[in-house]
């Protein structure tokens, strides 16, 4: 045994962001997540988390850019590809739920071999799936 704990989870993932408060609207408005905490850290820094509703998996945690390095990072911290994979147990229900809420899709839906899928991005740009797995079975 290498020592390292027996039980570990990828628990928040880190999104650079303009504004905390246009970036918590968007999550909790267009997506459904919860804001789980908002603490004030001073300096005009804060802790701010979200997730999905009902949801399992990681939490986002909402980092206003701090200089202009962080700042040119906004909207394409993957260099272009599929950053996060928001995942569903109703591809066709959330799908329609984020169009009526005015969320962009980059393409229409497809059937993969591993689900149902289609691209979207958040008000900054950077992409996301939305997939609902294949079940197995």
């Amino acid at each position: 045994m290498s020592g390292l704990a027996e039980r570990r989870s990828v628990a928040t993932v880190a999104l650079v962001v303009g504004n905390y408060d246009e970036a918590i609207v968007w999550y909790v408005e267009r997506l459904g997540f919860l804001l789980i905490e908002d603490v004030d850290l001073g300096d005009d820094k804060r802790w701010v988390t979200v997730a999905p509703a009902k949801g399992q998996g990681a939490r986002l945690l909402l980092a206003e850019a701090s200089g202009e390095e962080q700042a040119s990072r906004i909207g394409n911290q993957t260099g272009g590809r599929v950053f996060l994979f928001l995942e569903t147990d109703n591809f066709s229900r959330d799908h329609q739920a984020m169009l009526a809420k005015g969320v962009e899709f980059r393409e229409a839906p497809r059937r993969e071999a591993y689900g149902a899928v289609a691209v979207f991005s958040d008000l900054y740009g950077n992409l996301w799936d939305l997939i609902e797995p294949k079940r197995q079975g």
